[in-house]
């Protein structure tokens, strides 16, 4: 099985893939209005319980991705124990992301 987190470094290699991870953004709609980055599926993690199963594919990679990688690990563990076994967190979040990897995107 996969580490249950994914650097941002590396993250930024795979999603210039043709086939890169989904990712998730678990993160409140406020803070997706603050930052986000265009290609995540935005689903808060109070939602990701009832919509899961509905709109995520359990055989596919995803990449979950919050503020500073605190809640993106809990969902990363919750899904793997649905049966999701291809899921990581982004380490450091989208601070992270925008200090080491794309400085345009905010900070808050």
């Amino acid at each position: 099985m996969l580490e249950p987190e994914i650097t941002a470094e590396a993250y930024a290699e795979l999603r210039k893939q043709d086939k890169a991870p989904l990712l998730l953004d678990v993160r409140e709609p406020w803070e997706a209005h603050t930052a986000s980055l265009p290609e995540a599926k935005f689903m808060p993690m109070g939602e990701v319980p009832s919509r899961a199963h509905q709109e995520l594919e359990p055989d596919e990679p995803i990449v979950v991705l919050c503020h500073h990688g605190v809640r993106s690990l809990s969902v990363t563990m919750w899904l793997r124990n649905q049966g999701f076994d291809h899921v990581q967190s982004l380490a450091g979040g989208i601070d992270r992301w925008s200090r080491f990897i794309d400085p345009t995107v905010p900070r808050y």
